[in-house]
């Protein structure tokens, strides 16, 4: 008896007699151990400095590695040609720069798409929803597939479970604590280099001298990390390449603090329209969201939700669950994680003179935020966005914040349209902006940015105009002081007062502390002094 429905015709099914399958996606991830020397591994997506440091990393454990140049505007059109609509700036940028290599290798260096498929491969990253980001993969291969390059290996990392793919095991990788170690390292010291960047460069006295500086201390911190060698000693060395640097730190610049979607937030080039780079164009200090913090909050993320569960009534059995498993061991585990990562980081940032820098405090992150995002609502940064900007404003860490994002990007959008709009009428006093990059746009973007930066200047003006006044100092004053031996150094770092250097500065040296006043009266500091101009020797702190 054959099947028709309400309306008395044949499914088409049925008529045809086709059966409906399942679709499977073809995934192509093999890669053995002897493929390893013909392999070459590409890696982009972080900062320029932490993509060298990985790279470097990679081949210091034996890797054929090679890093992606920054997406560009290329890129992203050669995404959305391939690329599914609908989707959000970093799968365009991302599948399209890996997609615009490939045709650089066949099309300029001559090498068959064989070749290719055979001998490269790409690394990226992935996540589980609620965000677009989990589907990324998928959306890598559909667009290598489209543009001819079908059977392309890209290999997923996943961020709550070390590196995973699709199908199984990549047995050419060897995830171990050595190949995690070493991606630590290089993300830390990827943190810490360009932060002492982002302080030193505004002050610059010499246009570009920071980034001279910056690129010789990638070069010894990559060969140490090729040949395995101590990235603590390597950041030493970097020392008296950015203590040569020619500054002038009294400068009442506004300090301005990026957040947002992950990507946004960290990328350098066309995908934030060149965020830092215009900031610091345009007389600002640029406060940058270190991938050590996302460290963090993943570590604290497992913490919260094991301490949440451990007093439930019976164990359950979810990806997550303790069913099985001993809770206290785990959180003993996460403990020590999270102390590991403050103290390497903390060895670094001595290593390199990056004085005054301190992790955030998650816990206090999250109780700001509790009030007004409730901090079990993930995807993307969480709740963390929120309590970043409360921090912000109540202990007066910069004069504006910026939020930037991918258009359509649903967790950052929300929080940054809908719930800071709540805190800044709760706290008058933020400057906020969020903005949405979508390629296209920049001349836009870039204008709301100067009309807010505009209140920004003024504040950071006020406040250095307030802090000689408070002072009883003028900034010849200042000026003298800081040629005194204590304070000749670029690592210097006055102790935290208001947001900008400079106000800090002159509160520094106008009531300096019990310790700054035996550093300078140190017998040391002052006979390195001896060869100096005589104006530098003066120890008068008041009116003379």
């Amino acid at each position: 008896m054959q099947a028709h429905n309400l309306n008395g015709f044949e499914p088409e099914a049925a008529r045809t007699n086709l059966r409906p399958t399942q679709y499977k996606e073809q995934v192509h991830t093999r890669f053995t151990a002897d493929q390893r020397a013909h392999t070459t591994v590409l890696h982009a997506g972080l900062t320029y400095a932490h993509d060298v440091f990985v790279v470097a990393g990679m081949r210091g454990l034996g890797y054929r590695s090679e890093m992606l140049e920054c997406p560009d505007n290329a890129a992203l059109q050669i995404g959305k040609e391939f690329g599914n609509r609908g989707q959000c700036n970093p799968t365009y940028f991302t599948v399209g720069n890996v997609v615009k290599h490939l045709i650089h290798l066949r099309d300029e260096k001559g090498l068959s798409t064989k070749e290719i498929i055979d001998d490269y491969l790409f690394v990226t990253a992935g996540a589980c929803g609620p965000c677009r980001f989990g589907t990324y993969v998928t959306e890598y291969r559909k667009a290598l597939r489209d543009a001819g390059f079908d059977g392309f290996r890209v290999l997923l990392f996943q961020q709550q479970g070390g590196l995973k793919q699709a199908t199984g095991d990549a047995s050419g990788l060897a995830i171990n604590r050595e190949f995690m170690f070493t991606l630590a390292r290089a993300v830390m010291a990827g943190d810490v280099l360009n932060l002492m960047g982002y302080r030193l460069r505004p002050y610059e006295v010499e246009p570009g001298a920071v980034d001279a500086a910056l690129a010789k201390c990638r070069a010894i911190l990559c060969e140490a990390m090729e040949n395995r060698r101590s990235i603590v000693m390597a950041l030493r060395r970097c020392r008296p390449v950015l203590d040569a640097v020619k500054l002038d730190r009294l400068q009442a610049k506004p300090v301005v603090s990026i957040i947002g979607e992950f990507w946004a937030m960290t990328t350098e080039g066309d995908g934030n329209y060149h965020l830092q780079k215009f900031l610091e164009s345009e007389g600002a200090e640029v406060d940058v969201q270190g991938v050590t913090n996302w460290l963090l909050y993943v570590i604290w993320e497992n913490r919260y939700d094991r301490l949440r569960r451990i007093g439930l009534r019976r164990d359950d059995g979810g990806m997550k669950g303790l069913d099985g498993k001993d809770a206290a061991k785990t959180l003993r585990a996460l403990r020590v994680a999270d102390t590991a990562v403050r103290v390497c980081f903390g060895l670094y940032a001595r290593a390199t003179g990056l004085r005054g820098y301190h992790l955030p405090d998650l816990d206090r992150i999250a109780s700001l935020a509790a009030n007004h995002y409730d901090n079990n609502v993930r995807g993307g940064e969480g709740h963390m966005e929120v309590g970043k900007l409360v921090h912000f404003v109540l202990d007066r860490v910069n004069h504006m914040t910026v939020s930037v994002k991918p258009f359509g990007c649903m967790p950052s959008s929300g929080v940054s349209d809908g719930v800071q709009s709540l805190i800044t009428t709760k706290y008058p006093q933020a400057i906020f902006l969020p903005i949405e990059t979508t390629g296209d746009g920049q001349v836009n973007v870039q204008s709301r940015i100067q009309m807010m930066l505009f209140k920004a200047r003024q504040r950071a003006r006020e406040e250095y105009q307030d802090a000689l006044q408070t002072a009883n100092l003028t900034e010849r004053d200042v000026r003298r002081r800081l040629a005194l031996p204590h304070f000749a150094t670029n690592f210097w770092r006055p102790r935290h007062a208001m947001a900008g250097a400079a106000a800090n500065i002159v509160h520094a040296v106008a009531r300096p502390s019990g310790l700054d006043r035996w550093r300078l009266w140190s017998p040391a500091r002052w006979w390195r002094a001896l060869t100096r101009p005589a104006a530098a020797l003066r120890p008068e702190f008041g009116e003379e």
